[in-house]
């Protein structure tokens, strides 16, 4: 199979396209179910959800933003400028940044071209607080540096003080896994994503899935 990682930017998408065509359920025996099936006997939440797009004021202009963005800037646009115009269909002029201390010269630049596209940017790290691990019951060697001061990420503290500054619009920059899902569940603001950490790909996770079946063929082993 073709790694992906290593094609130009069109040649990688059309691989990815082709891998999701529509083919013969043998030849791709174990995503049929996941592609072909997941959403059979849901027409009830489908019903409910379509609702409350049309109910919901709030919900209805995030859906139809993001409609705006995607038909604008679909094969043209980076992420950063999708974020851009998707801030903006929202109305937003106050943007809150929760960066993973690992990438603080990336959200230094990300809050630099967010303020040059005229909004008021907010930002946290995720070591707010300073807090050590031992005080949310880690031992010394549940850490990556075993026996040392090590600070706990604080996700919830970011998204507190992102709500008390009254952002319209937070965007995360490489929270560890499970540390996102603390934000997004206390976040009052909607919260869109510019990096997903990926220490192993330089943050470009999809790298393991085109190279499944060759550099991380582990991930298909079974689960030990």
């Amino acid at each position: 199979m073709t790694d992906n990682r290593f094609l130009p930017p069109a040649a990688a998408l059309i691989a990815a396209l082709l891998l999701l065509a529509p083919r013969p359920a043998a030849a791709l025996p174990d995503l049929v179910p996941e592609i072909y099936d997941a959403t059979l006997g849901f027409d009830d939440v489908v019903e409910k959800t379509r609702g409350e797009l049309r109910d919901d004021s709030g919900l209805h202009n995030l859906a139809v933003a993001a409609a705006r963005t995607e038909a604008a800037g679909y094969l043209k646009w980076t992420r950063v400028e999708e974020i851009v115009y998707f801030a903006r269909q929202i109305g937003a002029k106050k943007l809150g940044i929760a960066t993973c201390v690992g990438l603080i010269q990336e959200s230094r630049l990300a809050s630099k071209i967010f303020r040059k596209q005229g909004f008021k940017v907010v930002s946290v790290c995720c070591k707010v607080g300073s807090l050590d691990k031992s005080e949310v019951g880690l031992g010394p060697e549940e850490r990556i540096r075993p026996g040392s001061f090590e600070p706990i990420c604080m996700p919830l503290a970011q998204a507190e003080i992102l709500n008390q500054r009254r952002t319209d619009l937070n965007i995360l920059m490489g929270l560890c896994v499970g540390h996102d899902s603390l934000f997004f569940k206390r976040s009052e603001a909607p919260t869109t994503v510019l990096v997903v950490k990926d220490r192993v790909t330089g943050h470009n996770p999809v790298a393991a899935l085109y190279g499944c079946h060759f550099y991380y063929k582990r991930l298909l082993n079974p689960a030990q």
